[in-house]
């Protein structure tokens, strides 16, 4: 083998060392946990920036709130108290499908669970189902069941996100009244 000349092979003992130091710093760095604000003007100001966070899609599925602290993103829906007397419920003595509640949400998520709590009239028989965006949405349950469905909302997530949903609760009744109660509603991921 012809001699190389020994600035070539210090050279390569030099790259073969940083590759070497460069790959276990990528390997050993620690996790980044916060962002820190950079120095503006030589002073470090008291503000940090907007973490935000796209999928795929670009579509922002996470962002802090800068001005108070907090989530800014997604927004996370919280159920209101409701009344435990069924007769306060949204109810309906229709003995056809009849819409006795409805709601409009943001698509955040491609899945949605939600849960009802039915109750008939004394002597009443009827059913109550769910609808999203005019497409059933779980089983119909009898009245006095209570109606727990998890699963992908209607339609295209990729094209959804970030719209506006419409949930319905219909219900129908024979012989008295039906009523219909949500108790849990939130979406989830898939």
């Amino acid at each position: 083998m012809p001699q190389l000349p020994e600035d070539i092979i210090d050279r390569l003992n030099q790259m073969e060392r940083r590759i070497k130091a460069l790959s276990t710093a990528v390997n050993v760095r620690p996790a980044v946990s916060e962002i820190r604000p950079p120095k503006q003007s030589g002073t470090v100001t008291n503000a940090r920036p907007l973490f935000r966070i796209f999928d795929g899609y670009d579509h922002e599925i996470f962002a802090d709130d800068i001005m108070t602290g907090g989530l800014a993103r997604p927004w996370l829906h919280l159920m209101p108290p409701v009344p435990t007397d069924p007769s306060r419920w949204p109810s309906t003595t229709s003995a056809s499908f009849t819409t006795i509640a409805r709601s409009f949400n943001p698509v955040w998520q491609p899945k949605l669970r939600l849960a009802l709590s039915t109750a008939a009239s004394v002597n009443a028989t009827g059913q109550v189902r769910v609808m999203v965006d005019d497409v059933q949405f779980g089983p119909t349950v009898t009245a006095g069941n209570t109606f727990d469905h998890l699963a992908l909302i209607p339609g295209d997530m990729k094209t959804k996100f970030g719209t506006t949903m419409k949930i319905e609760i219909q219900a129908l009744a024979s012989g008295g009244t039906v009523y219909a109660q949500p108790t849990l509603i939130y979406g989830t991921q898939t």
